[in-house]
């Protein structure tokens, strides 16, 4: 990892994210951070400068729930820089009703994995530039509940569903992002580009924004010291930057020990990372 490396880091308005930038900033990376708004821009990057003056905060503006704002803004990340060190999938979201995107996708699907996928592959040349590229993809260990996957069913389902009813679909999109990093990882096999993914652990920042009593309950956690996201930040500034992991790739890393562990079935099964692979492009292609 080079000693000031430039870092591209989605979600980093809030909650994991908001604090991993923070935490890379210190370390000396220069970021370039996606947001929905030009007010949450300003203010994560003036928190920032806050702790670390003489940091460089670029920021891009999109809306994730929009295929074709993902594909403009992850051609402008591109056109900006020669090279990029690190790509950090964090964005994300669990919505507690369905909701269906313009382009007709169930949203947790478009904005939780089809938005990596179209980020990552347009920055695949720059990343490639790099002395050592990484990808670090934020999953979930809520993948465990994701019910049935059918591909490519799965990727345009919106079948309503009920707050109760919202687990499942939201643990389907992040067994959707660990399929999608192994099949990235066997991918780019040799080209010096590491691709992994991580579970976070539970955390309480951001819990259930979507929920009326979520900052109550997360005040109550943070009382007791359950679901400390400072742990799942450290583990996606160690997996952007740690010695640790150089040539390391494939790997799906948990907050619990910072260990490897196995993805639930059938994420680790090849040809169904292929085929979501596939199906993905596809799906895609009819977007245009």
């Amino acid at each position: 990892m080079t000693s000031s490396p430039l870092i591209v880091i989605t979600g980093a308005t809030n909650g994991l994210g908001r604090i991993a930038a923070g935490d890379l900033a210190r370390r000396g990376a220069r970021l370039a951070i996606t947001a929905r708004s030009h007010s949450k821009a300003d203010d994560t990057r003036a928190e920032i400068l806050a702790h670390t003056p003489h940091a460089q905060v670029d920021v891009f503006l999109a809306d994730f729930t929009r295929v074709s704002d993902t594909q403009r803004v992850s051609a402008e990340i591109a056109a900006s820089y020669d090279h990029i060190d690190v790509l950090i999938n964090n964005a994300g979201i669990h919505a507690f009703q369905p909701r269906i995107t313009p382009d007709g996708l169930p949203e947790m699907i478009a904005v939780n994995y089809l938005t990596p996928f179209i980020l990552t592959n347009a920055l695949l040349p720059q990343l490639q530039r790099a002395p050592t590229g990484r990808i670090v993809t934020v999953a979930s260990e809520a993948s465990r509940r994701h019910g049935t996957l059918s591909l490519p069913d799965d990727l345009t389902d919106t079948t309503p569903f009920t707050a109760r009813g919202s687990s499942p679909v939201y643990g389907k999109s992040k067994l959707l992002d660990i399929m999608f990093s192994l099949e990235l990882a066997r991918r780019l096999d040799g080209t010096g580009v590491a691709a992994n993914c991580l579970d976070p652990g539970f955390n309480t920042t951001g819990l259930g924004r979507e929920l009326g009593f979520a900052g109550r309950l997360e005040q109550l956690l943070t009382a007791l010291h359950i679901g400390d996201p400072q742990r799942g930040a450290d583990l996606i500034t160690a997996l952007a930057t740690d010695p640790e992991y150089d040539g390391r790739t494939g790997l799906y890393v948990t907050v619990r020990n910072r260990r490897e562990i196995r993805p639930t079935a059938p994420a680790n099964d090849p040809a169904l990372q292929a085929l979501l692979w596939e199906a993905t492009e596809n799906l895609l292609m009819s977007l245009r």
